[in-house]
């Protein structure tokens, strides 16, 4: 594989941010969950006026990760209020990185993953937290391996399911 290219995205880039959130959450989740929780949280979560919102917000960054001009993957990091959960001015949350299924393995997701501790160590923060949903053992022991430890647990509301997700963070500071 060749070189991968990290991009901010813009509001130019709603379209592309869509369809590759729309097709890597579906290729990660669908398999187990109901298509009609499915189908509800693809069309809100990955509507054009919340991701407008979302890429509009200045406390929010995401980036896509590039291959041959091609998008195969994204990174999305709150800052402050902007957090889902902690609203930590001295933290970091990384909300989302996904990568589509065929270029899993090929450090795509490491590549995304070094944007995000690139970015909490040019803010200055103490830590990097997530969550992570418990059943997501791939993501967990990506998460482990770079040196997360987990601290608590969330509800994530997937359409009518309520999942727990798993609430991971390193210390930086």
């Amino acid at each position: 594989m060749g070189s991968i290219e990290i991009k901010r995205v813009t509001l130019n880039d709603i379209e592309a941010l869509q369809k590759i959130g729309r097709r890597t959450f579906q290729e990660t989740f669908s398999a187990v969950n109901t298509e009609e929780n499915m189908t509800q949280y693809l069309k809100e979560g990955f509507s054009q006026e919340k991701l407008t919102a979302e890429v509009s917000n200045p406390h929010s960054e995401f980036y896509f990760a590039m291959w041959s001009n091609t998008v195969i993957g994204y990174l999305k990091l709150n800052f402050g209020s902007s957090q889902t959960e902690l609203k930590d001015a001295q933290a970091l949350e990384i909300e989302r990185i996904y990568v589509l299924q065929e270029f899993h393995g090929q450090k795509v997701g490491q590549s995304l993953y070094e944007k995000a501790m690139e970015t909490a160590t040019q803010a200055g923060v103490d830590y990097v937290w997530l969550g992570v949903w418990e059943e997501n053992h791939r993501a967990i022991r990506f998460y482990t391996r770079n040196g997360f430890v987990e601290f608590d647990k969330h509800i994530f509301r997937l359409g009518e399911d309520e999942q727990t997700d798993i609430m991971m963070k390193l210390q930086l500071k």
